[in-house]
């Protein structure tokens, strides 16, 4: 009968975190910060895979590492923020409640099966002014921290957190803010050492419009990236749809119609 081989739990655990950090490490990496109009979500990409997304009207998604990884917490997250929405109401769902969901499931995954995720995410809340702004970074393991107004995930996060902490400012306007981030992203991976200049075609980049009344996420892509890469304004496209907000929660119907007794009630004509 073979032998098995002992490891403690905490070599286990060290293991399973080099594994995690390694694969997190070989990504591209994302940022995500506020300013004056909302909060700014910009990651390096060269693929027509997202990962930057909308989990719900006020709430912003982003991640790094493997793809299919955190495309099913998206989608779990999503799934959650609309069933929460449907049973009480929209103002309900918030990122706090979307992030501490998100640290259960990735603790559990690490701490219960054999491979852990190799990912980082970022839920992301805009608030009424940048102070009420919220940034949670969660990690492979399950771990949550609340960021003060910026943070870098993936490859050189360090270094690129270090060009972000200098410059910051959350009174900037949003072009002010992008020339920071896609400073920060090139500020590493170029040749020995040196930095990078970054185009549209390599950037993913969304916003969080405070101004915006409903849905605030909006993506920013083609001419209008490119003006604000260089320099200009930022100029938003027409709202769709109903941009009244949610409704009350007053206006909800408190009777289901199926409470309703239909005995001896007259037919319809």
């Amino acid at each position: 009968m073979a032998m098995q081989f002992y490891a403690s739990p905490e070599q286990v655990q060290r293991d399973r975190s080099e594994y995690a950090r390694k694969g997190i490490a070989r990504g591209r990496s994302a940022v995500v910060l506020t300013y004056e109009g909302g909060i700014l979500l910009v990651a390096e990409n060269l693929t027509s895979l997202r990962k930057i997304s909308e989990l719900y009207d006020r709430i912003g998604f982003a991640a790094v590492g493997r793809y299919n990884e955190f495309e099913s917490l998206r989608r779990a997250g999503v799934r959650m923020a609309d069933l929460n929405g449907l049973a009480y109401d929209r103002r309900d769902v918030t990122g706090r409640a979307l992030a501490n969901a998100y640290t259960q499931t990735l603790g559990a995954i690490f701490s219960e099966t054999q491979k852990p995720y190799e990912v980082e995410i970022c839920v992301a809340q805009v608030g009424a002014s940048p102070e009420a702004d919220e940034l949670y970074r969660i990690t492979y393991d399950g771990s949550v921290m609340d960021e003060p107004g910026f943070m870098a995930m993936g490859g050189s996060a360090e270094a690129i957190s270090t060009v972000l902490k200098e410059r910051h400012d959350v009174t900037a306007d949003l072009a002010t803010a992008l020339a920071l981030a896609v400073k920060g992203l090139g500020s590493v991976g170029g040749e020995n050492g040196s930095t990078r200049e970054l185009g549209a075609g390599q950037l993913e980049v969304a916003v969080l419009d405070r101004n915006r009344r409903g849905r605030t996420f909006r993506r920013i892509s083609g001419a209008a990236l490119e003006s604000l890469l260089g320099g200009g304004k930022d100029v938003p496209e027409p709202e769709r749809g109903d941009a009244t907000g949610p409704a009350p929660a007053e206006d909800k119907p408190t009777v289901s119609a199926a409470s309703v007794d239909l005995e001896g009630a007259p037919e319809d004509k």
